[in-house]
């Protein structure tokens, strides 16, 4: 099969970790700029996507998809990180897929709606409140318009809260309290395990050319659904205190998963399903 080999930007990252244990197929190339002690093992390429565009597009040859997951996170910023960077490494992932005519995935977040609320849709238009969401917002407009640009496939991936790798669980310590409503529920949203998303993500950068010519320029990643926040601490056996909600504190953020089906099976999710995801990816690491 021409063009089966994938590359993953970022991959020392917390969801390049996730992705690295559950992904089976190859070829891989798994791209990090140094940090990760697994950097000398084989499929592994080092070099900074920015610095050293070259290498970019050398490892980028004879790819079908490159998964952009390089980039600047909130906790990043003021500690070497700029949240620019987000939109320039986006646009050097799509350069690269013009040179090797892979299809390029980028990573978003649901930041992006900002505080709408409903079902939120791939179509709305972009109402961010975050910095952080402005730049992942600037990074999807400005990838699809270099991607129309030099004709490639670019479709930006807004993944929802995923199990372990958030505020919630990944966040928990002692005494950790959390917002509760009048009506005596918790914060409600779009919630993935990470085996759910490795396989999703698989499932995409896989997808044979025919279906990727469908690919919509973004696709939110979640399981369909929501769960709420003091529930997955439940199920999880960590404790809690709930705190009233400030004014203006968001009750629910739904992804919505519709576009989503049609490239991967999807499945709604319980609380406790959410937790023995993370609990496994625990016991292997």
């Amino acid at each position: 099969m021409q063009n089966s080999k994938r590359l993953v930007l970022g991959a020392s990252g917390r969801i390049g970790g996730i992705l690295r244990r559950f992904w089976s197929f190859e070829p891989v190339t798994w791209q990090t700029r140094g940090q990760s002690g697994a950097v000398s093992s084989p499929g592994w390429a080092t070099f900074d996507p920015l610095a050293e565009p070259e290498s970019l597009v050398r490892a980028a040859s004879g790819c079908g998809a490159i998964l952009c997951l390089a980039g600047v996170v909130p906790g990043r910023v003021g500690h070497g990180g700029d949240l620019n960077d987000n939109i320039a490494l986006a646009e050097a992932a799509v350069r690269a897929g013009a040179a090797s005519g892979a299809r390029v995935f980028l990573t978003s977040s649901a930041a992006v709606y900002g505080a709408e609320r409903g079902v939120l849709e791939e179509n709305m238009t972009l109402k961010p409140v975050s910095d952080y969401g402005k730049a992942k917002a600037e990074m999807e407009g400005r990838g699809a318009a270099l991607g129309a640009k030099l004709g490639v496939q670019v479709c930006a991936l807004r993944i929802g809260n995923i199990a372990g790798v958030d505020a919630i669980l990944g966040g928990w310590k002692p005494g950790f309290r959390l917002d509760q409503f009048v009506d005596g529920r918790t914060p409600r949203r779009s919630y993935i395990g990470a085996r759910t998303l490795a396989r999703i993500l698989g499932d995409l950068v896989l997808g044979d050319l025919m279906l990727a010519e469908k690919l919509p320029q973004a696709l939110n990643v979640a399981a369909p659904g929501t769960v709420e926040m003091g529930a997955l601490l439940d199920a999880a056996g960590l404790t809690w205190t709930p705190r009233p909600a400030p004014p203006g504190a968001i009750e629910e953020v739904c992804l919505s998963t519709r576009a989503l089906q049609r490239f991967s099976r999807l499945e709604t999710v319980s609380a406790q399903a959410l937790v023995d995801e993370w609990q496994y990816l625990q016991k292997k690491d």
